[in-house]
């Protein structure tokens, strides 16, 4: 299967902006959803490939504001402007992104985000030299998001805070199949 990303509009089915129960209904389009230690709406394909959601605070609340994608063990592909976000080493995507994009590395961690589409790629940490360590050479999440998403207001910076927090949690919740190397980290 193939997810497009459309920022700052949605992946595949799923869009920014809908409310819980259509969420919901467009994740079960893609299979049966998986249930998180956390609450949080998501699914996990035999392939690895991983997708949760993250609902609003305040005036967008119960409102899908961030969709997080996370990277297959095989056969799903996931892109953004032709570019194979996951199947890439992740300098080759972050040079091929920056041609559209103004992609700049984050300040807390070893990925990437442009700020004004809100599309955050993740890694645990950076391993550019060996391919053999996946989790490093290649991006192991991709975060779609309002614009603003990280921004003031303070209870928007807490909600973006907190995913980050607890992505690594939920997507080890959502993990069967997968051994212990992938299961570590997302």
């Amino acid at each position: 299967m193939e997810f497009l990303l459309d920022p700052p509009h949605g992946v595949g089915p799923l869009r920014l902006g809908m409310a819980t129960g259509e969420a919901r209904a467009a994740l079960q389009t893609l299979g049966p959803l998986s249930s998180t230690a956390y609450g949080a709406l998501a699914l996990h394909l035999p392939s690895g490939l991983g997708l949760s959601l993250g609902f609003g605070v305040g005036p967008t609340r119960d409102r899908v504001n961030a969709i997080e994608v996370w990277r297959p063990a095989q056969r799903d592909v996931v892109r953004y402007r032709d570019v194979d976000l996951f199947g890439l080493p992740a300098l080759e995507v972050v040079k091929r992104l920056r041609r559209h994009v103004d992609l700049r590395p984050n300040e807390d961690d070893d990925g990437f985000t442009a700020r004004e589409l809100y599309l955050a790629l993740w890694r645990p940490f950076a391993a550019d030299d060996d391919p053999d360590e996946e989790q490093g050479h290649f991006f192991q999440s991709v975060l779609l998001a309002r614009p603003g998403y990280d921004d003031a207001p303070a209870e928007a910076g807490s909600t973006a805070r907190r995913w980050r927090t607890t992505r690594l949690l939920i997507h080890l919740n959502l993990a069967p199949g997968r051994d212990d190397a992938h299961a570590s980290s997302p």
